[in-house]
């Protein structure tokens, strides 16, 4: 079953064409990875989606309704995004920051109630942040930074996970935690998680589903096996990739790669091995 989707998506930036004609479709209860080069348009897809970015032409549907006719709290109920660099108010505690995840479930003057405090405490508590609940945003590392973000996309306790970027600034120990952590609430609360990641063998790792682009438009998409190939790789990034099976986890992996060198012939762009 499909929860988000696209149809005959059109994304511009004035008169600059970064999508054309995208149909894509979330698996529901399935981890999604969209991996490509910088600049092709995943993180503008992904905003597209959650009704930040207006489309230029074309329609997106979360639970088969165009999501321009929905109310922002009808569809903040549903799904939560994380962009790739949020800025907060000056002057926020991170309890502050987090608290803010439930304001689409308050209601009259929106007072937390008992269940707000609790669902504030887990998020702060999986995240590993419970310890710095009463600090500044403003005194926190970068990686701390990024993990009281996520608590905050986790308290509003939807069941549809927008994450462009989740590990930006933290360590391979913390990128670690982060992606267990989504893989758990997958597993366990049958969430299903769209992440925009960098790291092709953490998007390999973690996905059900993996969404390959470049310059706008779908190269290849389905289970990771057949998207992370020698093949889809150089077509997406232009590099020789050796790509192996992880004795692990079983997932193909990114051993090592060469840039393929481009040239230009007439008006046509060629690429061969550097």
């Amino acid at each position: 079953m499909v929860r988000l989707s696209t149809e005959g998506l059109d994304i511009a930036y004035g008169d600059r064409e970064i999508v054309k004609g995208l149909d894509i479709e979330i698996p529901e209860g399935q981890i999604t990875t969209i991996i490509g080069p910088n600049g092709c348009g995943k993180s503008t897809i992904l905003k597209t989606m959650a009704r930040i970015l207006a489309a230029k032409k074309g329609a997106v549907y979360l639970d088969g309704t165009a999501i321009h006719k929905e109310s922002t709290k009808t569809i903040a109920k549903k799904m939560a995004i994380l962009p790739q660099t949020p800025e907060a108010p000056s002057g926020l505690t991170v309890t502050e920051l987090v608290s803010y995840g439930r304001f689409p479930h308050q209601k009259g003057f929106g007072k937390l109630t008992k269940e707000d405090h609790e669902i504030v405490y887990w998020a702060l508590e999986v995240t590993g942040m419970l310890e710095f609940h009463d600090r500044s945003i403003d005194a926190l590392s970068g990686g701390q930074r990024q993990r009281v973000w996520i608590a905050m996309a986790l308290a509003q306790e939807t069941d549809l996970l927008l994450l462009d970027e989740p590990t930006t600034y933290l360590d391979l120990a913390h990128q670690l935690e982060i992606l267990q952590l989504l893989e758990q609430l997958n597993k366990e609360q049958n969430r299903t998680i769209v992440m925009v990641i960098h790291d092709l063998n953490h998007a390999a790792r973690f996905a059900h589903h993996m969404v390959a682009l470049n310059s706008g438009s779908i190269i290849k998409e389905g289970i990771p096996e057949n998207v992370m190939t020698r093949e889809v790789l150089e077509r997406v990034f232009h590099i020789d990739a050796e790509v192996v099976k992880d004795p692990r986890t079983n997932k193909p992996v990114c051993l090592t790669y060469d840039l393929i060198s481009k040239t230009v012939v007439g008006s046509k762009q060629t690429y061969a091995y550097a």
